[in-house]
């Protein structure tokens, strides 16, 4: 079975995917995407739910091929890793009502982590917080020193695109709803701040 789900944004591919694999004991699911993020994705849950998988780069989009069910499939891409420490989901470009207030305290959020070297292992900005990622110099420039410390940064491209910011993102990857639900299981603490 194949499903073209280029165009879609996240997470249809993975919910056409889901809906797909849940009707066979067992098969083969090639879901087509146009955007890495999607392709990414697909492997991810690929991985957790302990299919098989394979992925084909064609000129401008990717063949996901998911393999549900057969006993000889290949193992290599089914170990877990191991769960990570801490997620933190930032929501907003300021920490609480009062924007003045709140642009000193997440300013202060960041210099802190950087100066106590006490760093996620994920930041994920979405709502208003993609601000800090695209448009707030001052901020932009935090957040590349915690990158470059180790942390990964993704930006929710949904809220990217409701601000019509998608092509601004200045540090980190653009990042998908999936970032912050898997949250909830491959790390051993999400913190939600906004």
């Amino acid at each position: 079975m194949e499903i073209d789900a280029r165009g879609l944004a996240c997470p249809k591919p993975i919910i056409l995917a889901e809906e797909a694999l849940s009707k066979m004991q067992e098969g083969v699911v090639t879901i087509v995407v146009d955007n890495e993020g999607s392709m990414e994705n697909l492997k991810k849950y690929a991985t957790r739910f302990g299919y098989y998988y394979e992925v084909e780069k064609e000129e401008d989009y990717w063949k996901v091929k998911i393999v549900k069910g057969y006993t000889c499939q290949i193992t290599s891409h089914k170990e877990k890793p191991a769960k990570k420490d801490l997620l933190v989901i930032i929501t907003s470009d300021v920490i609480g009502k009062d924007e003045k207030l709140g642009r000193i305290l997440m300013k202060a959020y960041f210099e802190t982590m950087i100066a106590t070297k006490q760093l996620p292992q994920m930041i994920f900005l979405m709502n208003t917080a993609v601000k800090l990622s695209t448009v707030d110099e001052e901020f932009i420039q935090l957040l590349k020193k915690i990158e470059e410390m180790g942390t990964e940064i993704f930006t929710c491209g949904t809220c990217l695109k409701y601000y019509n910011l998608e092509d601004r993102l200045k540090v980190g990857f653009r990042g998908t709803t999936n970032h912050f639900v898997e949250g909830m299981f491959d790390f051993n603490k999400t913190v939600w701040i906004g």
